[in-house]
């Protein structure tokens, strides 16, 4: 077994362990942003903890009404921008809490009038030292340079902040059996993914709602683990141009959980049967046109932390069945310092 694979699969008690953890602090937190609601909030990470803010964007801004927008860390770290933040929340996500360019960038937030809080995975790190608030993510290390348990981690730790600050007690409900939810996801047979992409070269993963940031993790992993030249699209959004890269058999792996979305997401992939693509569809149980299994989470908002807990193993597997080492991806490292 892999250490993605492992890891993977030690994400559902990673989780059940942090929440429990975090509870007091979040339901802390969650009071003050309520006593002080912010007009505004920024988020500030790379890679999978980009696409992990941009879950909690998506949810914060569903549930909270305020504008949420993912900012680049160069507009401080080389540009040295005048920022005025006064009012605003800035949100700094990272597994290792040790690059430079979000350490400056939280610093100059803070510097300029914004209330700052940060999710890192390792303890005592100089992001989290440069924040506000820290939320731990308690994922434990993480060996594999292909993240996985911390990722799952942090959008669990983004749901119960929102959970806690919005007092949804059927989202707080939700997120008491999610581990258990998880556990069953990790256990589902997605080997019709492994048959019909171990040989391709390319291919788009769709997903839409809180759902597109778990389309954005999906094509990351293909990228790094399996070399495939995979790219993650709204479903809203396909059709305004990347359509045109649809040819017979073109792969597309569609992400349909159960919420708003789903039946948008299934008329899409009807539609790109029709013109030939090789759909996958991820759905659950309702839906009989799927290839792939689908653990209901019990609310919409967790759907995503179900997808991708089933999309990992998957990939692990197939990065092995390309003859690729999911966990020493070429050029990569765990931790990535940039400016």
């Amino acid at each position: 077994m892999s250490l993605m694979l492992e890891e993977a699969r030690n994400a559902p008690e990673r989780i059940r362990g942090q929440l429990h953890r975090n509870e007091s602090l979040v339901a802390e937190l969650a009071e003050r942003l309520r006593e002080s609601p912010p007009q505004g909030a920024l988020t500030v990470a790379r890679g999978s903890s980009d696409h992990a803010a941009s879950y909690f964007g998506y949810l914060c801004m569903r549930y909270r009404g305020i504008p949420v927008a993912s900012l680049p860390p160069s507009l401080t770290t080389l540009l040295d921008a005048p920022w005025q933040l006064s009012g605003q929340l800035a949100l700094a996500v990272s597994q290792s809490g040790q690059s430079p360019d979000l350490v400056a960038t939280q610093r100059a937030l803070g510097a300029a009038g914004a209330r700052t809080l940060a999710w890192v995975n390792t303890p005592e790190s100089p992001l989290g030292e440069a924040s506000d608030f820290e939320i731990p993510l308690y994922a434990g290390e993480e060996r594999s340079v292909a993240a996985t348990k911390s990722y799952l981690a942090t959008l669990a730790a983004m749901a119960q902040l929102i959970a806690h600050w919005h007092q949804d007690a059927y989202l707080l409900n939700a997120l008491d059996s999610l581990p258990s939810r998880l556990a069953m996801a990790c256990e589902q047979d997605w080997s019709p993914a492994v048959e019909a992409l171990v040989d391709a070269d390319k291919l788009m993963v769709i997903g839409r709602g809180a759902g597109l940031a778990v389309a954005q993790e999906a094509a990351l992993k293909f990228k790094e683990t399996c070399a495939i030249q995979a790219e993650p699209f709204s479903g809203a959004e396909v059709r305004h141009g990347p359509m045109a890269l649809i040819g017979p058999g073109y792969p597309v792996l569609v992400f349909a959980p159960r919420g708003a979305e789903q039946a948008s997401l299934l008329e899409l992939a009807g539609w790109l049967r029709s013109v030939g693509a090789h759909v996958l569809l991820a759905a659950d149980e309702s839906v009989t046109a799927r290839q792939l299994t689908l653990v209901d989470t019990g609310h919409d908002a967790l759907e995503p932390l179900s997808v991708i807990q089933s999309f990992y193993p998957m990939v692990a597997q197939l990065a092995k069945a390309r003859g690729s080492d999911p966990d020493s991806p070429r050029h990569l490292r765990k931790v990535t310092c940039t400016l």
